[in-house]
């Protein structure tokens, strides 16, 4: 199949790799808002460049990948549906709810898919595989954690929509696909203790939730731009017959202390794009899958609404200081 990339920034370059190494894709048009960008990622993966958007949905490609600026989404996954094309768009699908709501509203039925790659990790698959088998009895406590080396550039953070909305989004998504349970109530807190710039920008570098799901089992979620150790991406899962962890694996960038201790190998993960290549590779293959029309979305746009309305929720949490029901947004 041909397909086309939108967005070639730091995700949108991975992916290109990605999409140039797999079996199903025959050809890549590519294009990003700064020409210089789109002809190197052209010439590296062998790719064919489009000046604009508007002429990569008009080069005969099968399906549309969107990985431009959360602001772009909109527009260009409007577009690529009105083009008729099944279309891959990052996480979110707006930079608030209102646009996402709007935007999900305006391509439901469309054939989309939302990247939430966490889903398509080995580990967290198996997770949810142990949940859906009843293997931990009822669920009564999952942790979520997401601990990010070093904080992105400003630029990027000015335009991200802030910690909840762009990194605590996947430890959302991850505990209502593993639990198969909707978030109904969320309590946040956090902090910007670490570069002036969170506190400029009206946002905050560490943060811990309480999450009420609908079945009342709790989930708690931690995240950090700080981890200096590595990248660090765990899902635990405990119920009343057993527990279950995703992530504990040789690249943990922790130091286990105490006499038994776990051994760890290493090297530690040191970025989302090494610890988690292998699910990113796998949800861009299912998305050749979604184009071919044998397999439905995998992550809907009602998947990520409900992960926009959980996001809310902290952010509202946050600067009120109280627990605010997701059915508020709902």
């Amino acid at each position: 199949m041909r397909l086309g990339l939108i967005g070639l920034g730091r995700i949108g370059a991975f992916h290109a790799r990605t999409l140039a190494a797999l079996d199903a894709v025959d050809s890549l048009v590519v294009t990003d808002a700064v020409p210089a960008v789109t002809a190197a990622v052209a010439a590296e993966v062998g790719a064919e460049p489009a000046d604009s958007p508007e002429k990569l949905l008009a080069a005969g490609v099968d399906g549309v990948l969107i990985a431009a600026a959360t602001d772009a989404h909109p527009v260009l996954l409007r577009a690529a549906v009105a083009a008729g094309l099944p279309v891959f768009c990052e996480k979110p699908l707006a930079a608030g709810l209102a646009d996402a709501r709007a935007t999900a509203d305006s391509v439901r039925g469309a054939r989309v898919q939302i990247g939430y790659p966490r889903r398509f990790d080995a580990a967290f698959l198996a997770v949810r595989d142990a949940v859906a088998a009843g293997q931990l009895g009822r669920v009564h406590t999952v942790r979520s954690t997401t601990l990010d080396p070093a904080p992105p550039p400003r630029a990027y953070l000015a335009g991200s929509g802030g910690l909840f909305r762009d990194c605590t989004v996947h430890d959302l998504d991850a505990v209502r696909w593993v639990t198969g349970q909707e978030i109904t109530e969320v309590y946040a807190t956090g902090s910007d203790r670490g570069d002036p710039m969170f506190g400029e920008l009206g946002d905050v570098d560490a943060a811990a939730l309480v999450l009420t799901m609908a079945d009342g089992s709790l989930a708690l979620v931690s995240n950090s731009r700080y981890n200096a150790r590595g990248y660090d991406v765990r899902l635990e899962v405990h119920g009343a017959a057993d527990s279950v962890v995703a992530g504990l694996d040789d690249g943990l960038p922790m130091a286990p202390l105490g006499p038994g201790a776990l051994t760890v190998d290493g090297p530690a993960h040191t970025f989302f794009m090494d610890r988690l290549a292998a699910a990113f590779r796998a949800e861009l293959a299912a998305f050749t899958e979604v184009v071919a029309g044998t397999r439905e979305s995998p992550c809907t746009v009602d998947d990520a609404l409900a992960v926009a309305a959980a996001a809310e929720a902290a952010t509202i949490s946050l600067q009120e200081h109280r627990p605010v029901r997701t059915e508020e947004f709902t």
